[in-house]
């Protein structure tokens, strides 16, 4: 039975640039959390958590949806690992229990952005970090007209930056690109992002990539800022077209269009003889 994506959860069968920006998002946490003890909240599906576990010490993966909880469960039976049932509003976890809190586009799926904050430092030691995304309100959705439905509350950058300045001293803001199945992610405060070019034979030019998500480091303590990085997603996009494909092959109206060729086909074979 093929399964199907509602667009609200990211699962192991998609291959797409939600893929692909999903996994950097990741591959850009797994330093911080070598050695460390991590929550990974709305943990869903569970893949993010297991990737975390390969270097971290211990992840409990907490998601509000109990049938994902189970399911995980079931999928990544791993020692370091600890699937819970809990919401980003009672955090099931004990206080200032957690290094480093990962929590991935999330916040935006709900209006309870104080009460969530107020989870995550309380489970956060006091040198703890957070590593947070979000859609950025006014290029996500204001410049091109568009409506996620499973979105409750989106932020533009400033709230963001001042929604997580209330809770904590230090801050790295970072933007996310996409291209052409590649992620780009890198500090808005940087001089050094590389400029986005194309063209052919007859013209070449500058195009406008803008960062549709927003993530944040943020914590009480000084911390090393991440640099820029790109996420290379070829072999994502590969398997995506490899997915269409076998879509079209194994859909009615190819087998109906294959069965009235065939003739043609039979026809053609004759000749060749």
């Amino acid at each position: 039975m093929k399964k199907k994506w509602t667009g609200e959860r990211l699962e192991t069968f998609i291959y797409s640039r939600d893929t692909v920006d999903h996994l950097h998002r990741y591959a850009v946490a797994q330093p911080y959390v070598k050695g460390k003890t991590v929550l990974d909240i709305a943990s869903g599906e569970g893949y993010g958590t297991h990737l975390l576990s390969e270097t971290a010490a211990f992840v409990y993966g907490v998601d509000i949806d109990e049938s994902a909880v189970e399911a995980a469960k079931q999928k990544y039976k791993k020692e370091n690992v600890r699937f819970q049932q809990g919401s980003t509003s009672a955090i099931p976890l004990d206080d200032h229990s957690i290094d480093i809190v990962i929590s991935f586009e999330t916040i935006e799926h709900h209006d309870q952005h104080e009460m969530m904050l107020s989870e995550i430092k309380r489970v956060l030691r006091p040198d703890g970090i957070l590593i947070i995304s979000t859609p950025d309100k006014l290029y996500y959705s204001d410049k091109r007209n568009f409506n996620n439905p499973f979105h409750v509350k989106e932020l533009y950058q400033h709230e963001f930056t001042s929604l997580l300045s209330n809770y904590f001293g230090n801050q790295q803001l970072l933007t996310q690109h996409h291209s052409n199945g590649n992620s780009l992610i890198a500090d808005v405060k940087s001089q050094n992002v590389p400029k986005f070019l194309t063209g052919n034979y007859n013209a070449l030019q500058q195009i406008d990539v803008p960062g549709l998500y927003l993530i944040a480091i943020v914590s009480d303590k000084l911390f090393d800022h991440t640099d820029i990085s790109i996420f290379d997603g070829g072999s994502i996009i590969e398997k995506e077209y490899q997915q269409k494909i076998a879509e079209i092959y194994n859909s009615n109206s190819y087998r109906f269009g294959h069965f009235l060729l065939l003739p043609v086909k039979w026809v053609k074979k004759i000749f060749k003889r």
